[in-house]
């Protein structure tokens, strides 16, 4: 049986490989510690499964759900986007449910896209922006991010030509995966070339509320004139630790809602009620848990930090997501170095090369292990390194 080309021509998925790595070392007896994949150990808050538990009690929850979503969930992402941004959406034109934003940046393309136009994806960056395009019959060109330019795309570097033959373009800030930010004047910069360009702006926005030491993550959505050609993903994943939960939403004009609705209403079926109902509870009720999440991220921040350092590695401060993108140690590239770290110290991280080429010379820890296991991991490194 032959699979089609699109299946046949796709790389392993990142953290598929990962795992696969991991269970090979766990059948040898040996302890691995994983620093590959950004899944919160921390559980959903219990006000919020709360919720989920009486609804999923009411029969009239156990329904096909709106394709859209639920007229109460589009209100409260509406009102969490304007408390939080300062930016006004119409919940019933401008906002859609997701079954979490991973599925929604998977499906988005299809609204827009067809065989043989350009998106512009950044590289490295989250695999779903090329395996997206790609499953569109797109083609995806690279956005090269470079520590000199702060891991931001150099617009100006696109030739008209480009510009001519893409629909779409995808950034993420706070990024997956160098954790670098983007300023107001980037975003504008962006809107700029779009609206000139006649492009449509795909903004991952997952990870806006995992910020440390007072830095607050601007929506792009917040400059003038970005309704008209932008789209921004939100995920409740990583702020309120729901990454199984799957959900998500998204919020743009309403000239790019609608053929994403469309897209979805023959796609899939939406998302739960009662997920949704619990989603509400998260946008709406207290957020001290979010602070506290982000303090235990912070902390684990600065103790893998210091380990790292101590050895005489360069590593950045992130002021944002759950990442730390640090450079290999000379002698060594992606690749080689993560498989000494596997060797050596029975340590998973993420190389940065699986991202993309210009990924290439990095390593990504994730700081989503429990504590004790992160201060055994640093210490498994120190003894293996210093």
């Amino acid at each position: 049986m032959k699979v089609s080309n699109r299946i046949s021509e796709l790389p392993p998925y990142l953290f598929a490989e990962i795992d696969r790595r991991i269970e090979e070392k766990r059948d040898q007896g040996i302890d691995v510690i994983n620093f590959g994949v950004g899944d919160p150990d921390l559980p959903t808050p219990a006000h919020i499964v709360k919720v989920l538990c009486e609804e999923a009690y009411d029969p009239s929850n156990h329904r096909y759900p709106s394709y859209q979503g639920m007229r109460r969930f589009r209100e409260a992402v509406a009102a969490w986007m304007e408390g939080r941004f300062g930016i006004t959406a119409d919940p019933d034109r401008e906002v859609l449910a997701l079954i979490g934003s991973k599925e929604g940046i998977a499906h988005f393309p299809m609204a827009f896209m067809d065989p043989g136009d350009f998106t512009l994806i950044p590289n490295p960056s989250y695999p779903v922006y090329r395996t997206a395009t790609t499953f569109c019959g797109g083609i995806p060109v690279e956005m090269p991010l470079r520590e000199e330019d702060g891991f931001l795309p150099v617009l100006s570097s696109i030739s008209g030509s480009t510009w001519h033959k893409v629909k779409l373009l995808f950034v993420n800030y706070p990024n997956n995966p160098t954790a670098s930010v983007a300023d107001h004047g980037f975003f504008e910069e962006l809107v700029h070339y779009a609206r000139k360009h006649e492009v449509v702006l795909v903004h991952d926005n997952a990870y806006s509320e995992i910020t440390y030491n007072g830095y607050s993550a601007p929506s792009l959505l917040e400059v003038n004139g970005a309704m008209e050609t932008a789209i921004e993903f939100h995920s409740l994943s990583k702020t309120y630790n729901m990454t199984g939960w799957r959900i998500g939403f998204a919020v743009g004009g309403k000239d790019i809602i609608a053929p994403f609705a469309k897209v979805k209403e023959n796609v899939d079926s939406g998302v739960f009620n009662a997920v949704q109902l619990a989603a509400v509870a998260a946008l709406e009720g207290p957020q001290d848990c979010v602070r506290d999440n982000i303090a235990v991220y912070q902390r684990r921040r600065d103790i893998l930090l210091e380990a790292l350092r101590s050895i005489g590695w360069e590593v950045p401060t992130p002021q944002a997501t759950l990442y730390v993108w640090m450079k290999v140690p000379r002698g060594y590239d992606s690749h080689s170095f993560t498989g000494e770290l596997l060797e050596r110290a029975a340590i998973v991280v993420a190389p940065g090369s699986a991202y993309g080429s210009y990924g290439e010379g990095y390593i990504r820890f994730s700081l989503t292990l429990p504590d004790q296991r992160l201060l055994e991991g640093v210490d498994r490194i120190k003894r293996a390194f210093s």
